[in-house]
């Protein structure tokens, strides 16, 4: 018996052509003769197009954004994803491929939970607090990860006072600093600034994507990320580097021009590497997170770890740090889908034990 895998890709995220690669490299490696494949692509406006069965890989990502299909209403989507063993065209777990927020953000998350579907990677808790840059920060602070410095704003407050933002920046955090939007991914809208002039365009770009964003402390670090997969006994896989030709790595360096390096398996100290993995599960479970998550450090020239973040549906093509990084560990691309598919069935099961009334 095939499983009968739903793609869910596209969205209303500044993340959505992401979306479409990592749609197009997943159907590329599912297996045919193990899955059936349904796509249900999310237009930028917010619209839901079914379409029909994927009989192998797509040639261009283009492709996927289809508008010729089943358009479903809002009110339809619980009689296309509910699970009923007696209507056909039912799935057996949900993929969720999508980028940012209105679907990496917890919202199609908690949809599928009230469907009570099985579903790919991360939760509602964890997906909600790892988008937001913010709320993730004061989850880590109490929790004791090692972070930099930063503070945040509310777009109102800003406009109501923007020198006063500039001067709280420059007596807490200083110079060099990263303005980021606080909900979005995939280094959209992210800054960096040196002085004030740089600040005052960083706030202005980073609010054209978020009413909150985020600042942080600049530090002269190298970047280190590990893959961590699992759910309740998360594993993680071998450390990877990056090396941005460009002062950071942003979205161009990271999906146009390929002006970056990825060192893997990273040269770092073993015992700065087991300090890593331990922050990385510590990270994994302070936000309850489950599936998949990659782990982004710095390490700074005296050997101090600063946990950067963590990233619940991290860029998932095969060229992509997490899939790297565990091919690199001995999970092939297509197996990782696979070990990814068995932790959301996992997942649900445990659920399903869970008694709701006395």
């Amino acid at each position: 018996m095939k499983t009968k895998i739903c793609l869910l890709y596209g969205g209303k995220s500044a993340e959505h052509q992401v979306s479409l690669q990592t749609a197009k490299a997943v159907i590329g490696a599912l297996d045919n003769d193990k899955y059936d494949i349904h796509p249900i692509y999310i237009s930028e406006e917010g619209q839901w197009v079914k379409g029909p069965q994927l009989q192998g890989p797509v040639e261009n990502a283009k492709e996927l954004a289809f508008t010729e299909g089943e358009a479903i209403a809002p009110n339809a989507l619980s009689t296309t994803l509910s699970p009923s063993e007696s209507e056909e065209g039912t799935f057996d777990v949900i993929l969720p491929l999508l980028h940012g927020p209105n679907g990496e953000d917890g919202t199609v998350q908690g949809m599928l939970e009230l469907l009570n579907l099985p579903y790919v990677g991360n939760g509602v808790l964890a997906s909600a607090a790892g988008m937001d840059k913010v709320i993730m920060k004061n989850l880590y602070a109490q929790a004791g990860i090692p972070q930099v410095n930063y503070v945040w704003y509310l777009k109102k407050t800003w406009e109501s006072d923007p020198e006063a933002a500039y001067l709280d920046v420059e007596k807490e955090i200083g110079y060099p600093c990263f303005v980021k939007p606080a909900n979005l991914g995939s280094s959209v809208g992210i800054s960096k600034a040196s002085y004030r002039e740089e600040l005052i365009l960083a706030f202005k770009e980073a609010f054209q994507f978020d009413r909150k964003i985020i600042i942080e402390q600049g530090v002269k670090a190298r970047e280190i990320e590990l893959g961590v997969l699992g759910n309740d006994e998360p594993e993680c896989s071998v450390p990877g580097e990056i090396l941005p030709k460009k002062d950071f790595y942003d979205y161009k360096a990271k999906y146009e021009d390929g002006d970056t390096a990825l060192i893997i398996p990273a040269e770092i100290p073993k015992h700065v590497y087991e300090d890593m993995k331990r922050i990385a599960v510590d990270s994994f479970k302070a936000l309850d997170c489950s599936g998949l998550v990659r782990a982004d450090f710095f390490l700074t020239e005296d050997g101090q770890i600063y946990m950067n973040e963590v990233n619940t549906m991290p860029g998932f093509t095969p060229f992509s740090m997490f899939p790297l990084l565990w091919k690199h560990s001995g999970v092939e691309y297509p197996e990782l889908i696979e070990r990814l598919v068995h932790l959301a069935k996992e997942r649900h099961a445990e659920k399903q034990n869970i008694k709701h009334t006395m």
